[in-house]
């Protein structure tokens, strides 16, 4: 990451850009440019093929791109997403398996990379919960995102962890319900109508108002930028969102749960 952001400092100081004027350019931003120049960022394939025809690079930033090795925990589409998951100015999340990242605590994203197969190493599960406690960063910003969570009730009351950490974990979801911007709602499991049968999925829209849609399967991830499918989720999303309880008997669900503990 650090050798491909050194070549695009060497290419845009060549073409005479500063890192304001390119990320003005390309609608990231100085710090963004910044960041991808220092390997703090990786630069995503898109943008390199923006810059390769910008800077008349002849194709140099996607190759060289495409020729990096896979050596994070984190896969590029799952990168992508957490890079677009940080910019982004709405998120709406449902989750049928487990809470959803931004909502958990440390103990239980534990207890989730612990039930991994096959295992993760201690090293790498003190990094990916690390990884996941950074991410959370974003719904106490000044700047955050408006944020929406469905969630089917059997998650709720699945003690991944053990009591003690669930139960911490039902007190986190009941506090984070009462953050300005987060609409958090239980799709009850006495529903006879469920629109996300077919799993869960995240819809974001980027600071440009691009609208995407990303989902996770056993062995991958999918990022979605195509507006046909990303619409069609959308309309489940809404579904869904009709279909669950509304904000405020959530709270009280939660608030049953916490009572009988």
């Amino acid at each position: 990451m650090r050798m491909v952001g050194a070549l695009l400092a060497v290419f845009r100081t060549a073409a005479g850009y500063t890192q304001q004027q390119l990320g003005d350019m390309l609608g990231l931003g100085e710090q963004t440019v910044a960041s991808i120049e220092q390997g703090r960022r990786r630069l995503m394939p898109d943008v390199a093929a923006r810059l390769d025809e910008l800077l008349d690079t002849k194709g140099a930033l996607s190759v060289a791109l495409s020729k990096m090795p896979e050596v994070d925990l984190v896969p590029l589409w799952a990168e992508e997403f957490l890079q677009r998951e940080r910019e982004a100015i709405a998120v709406s999340w449902y989750e049928s398996q487990v809470l959803p990242g931004l909502l958990q605590t440390d103990a239980y994203a534990e207890a989730v990379f612990r039930s991994r197969v096959p295992v993760y190493d201690e090293d790498e599960i003190a990094q990916l919960v690390a990884g996941r406690t950074e991410r959370r960063a974003i719904l106490h910003r000044k700047d955050r995102p408006m944020t929406s969570f469905v969630i089917w009730e059997p998650v709720v009351n699945a003690p991944i962890g053990g009591t003690e950490v669930w139960v911490e974990q039902l007190r986190h979801l009941r506090s984070c319900s009462e953050l300005p911007g987060l609409m958090l709602q239980v799709l009850p499991l006495k529903r006879t109508t469920h629109a996300g049968l077919n799993g869960p999925f995240i819809l974001l829209e980027t600071p440009e108002h691009q609208r995407l849609a990303y989902m996770e399967t056993q062995r991958g991830s999918q990022l979605i930028a195509d507006q046909g499918e990303v619409a069609i989720l959308n309309q489940k999303y809404a579904m869904l969102r009709s279909q669950a309880l509304t904000p405020e008997d959530t709270r009280d669900l939660l608030d049953r749960l916490l009572g009988e503990r």
